[in-house]
């Protein structure tokens, strides 16, 4: 084989190589661009459900919505836990109260309610 053959032989696939990636930038683009299109498409979603800087149109009578617990500032949640942790236990004491009443046997002192 001639020595120019060598050379058309590399020129061809140099070139080949070129155009795979030409056509490979070309599907990286468009895939990207589909991409934005969706983020944006979702972006116009996300603002009708939930316009920014209006807060909520007042206290839910239902109570908190779980999640709600990331944006409460520290000193809500703490009183929410320390409320809900008294009547937790004042529960359980009223339980134990009735339970030992029911069964006859004599109540501790810490159990008794004085108010």
């Amino acid at each position: 084989m001639p020595w120019w053959s060598w050379i058309l032989i590399w020129v061809a696939l140099v070139a080949l190589s070129l155009l795979f990636y030409v056509l490979l930038g070309i599907r990286l683009f468009r895939q990207f661009m589909a991409t934005v299109k969706d983020l944006s498409a979702a972006g116009e979603k996300l603002v009708h459900i939930a316009p920014s800087g209006q807060p909520p149109a007042g206290p839910d009578p239902a109570g908190p919505q779980p999640g709600s617990a990331v944006f409460a500032s520290p000193a809500v949640m703490r009183h929410d836990y320390e409320a809900s942790k008294s009547s937790r236990r004042e529960q359980r004491r009223l339980r134990r109260v009735q339970r030992k009443t029911d069964r006859g046997q004599p109540q501790a002192l810490g159990d008794l309610d004085f108010t």
